[in-house]
């Protein structure tokens, strides 16, 4: 005799149908590539690809999105978003190394003009 309630057939059913749409969600799901991009792209324009450090970090951030992108198409979601995450930190890496060497330029020209000044105001104590 039957139970009340929904029969095993129809539960199992209704499972194997759940558990095939999120998985369906989760691959179909596009790998958010913006925040990635747009680091690679602050990057290149506080010029990182003319320091050394930076430029090595800006390299690391391509390859990694490259990477992600590669291994999302693949099917490897988790794997895609964690070198994505990984690629975003490179990139934010590289602008963070690009504005010190350039901040310490700045500090550098600003001393020499200091020590300049200093230079063209002293006067001879015997100006006679």
């Amino acid at each position: 005799m039957r139970e009340h309630g929904l029969s095993a057939t129809y539960v199992t059913f209704i499972l194997i149908s759940a558990v095939g749409l999120w998985a369906l969600g989760c691959a179909s799901a596009p790998l958010r590539t913006e925040a990635s991009t747009s680091g690679i792209r602050a990057a290149e324009e506080v010029g990182a690809a003319g320091v050394p450090q930076a430029s090595l970090y800006l390299q690391l951030a391509r390859e990694g999105l490259e990477r992600a992108q590669k291994l999302a198409k693949d099917g490897e979601s988790d794997r895609a978003a964690s070198m994505l995450g990984r690629a975003e930190a490179d990139a934010e890496l590289a602008v963070a190394l690009s504005r010190e060497d350039s901040e310490k330029r700045d500090s550098l020209a600003a001393v020499e003009r200091v020590r300049q000044l200093r230079l063209d105001n002293v006067t001879p104590l015997n100006r006679n």
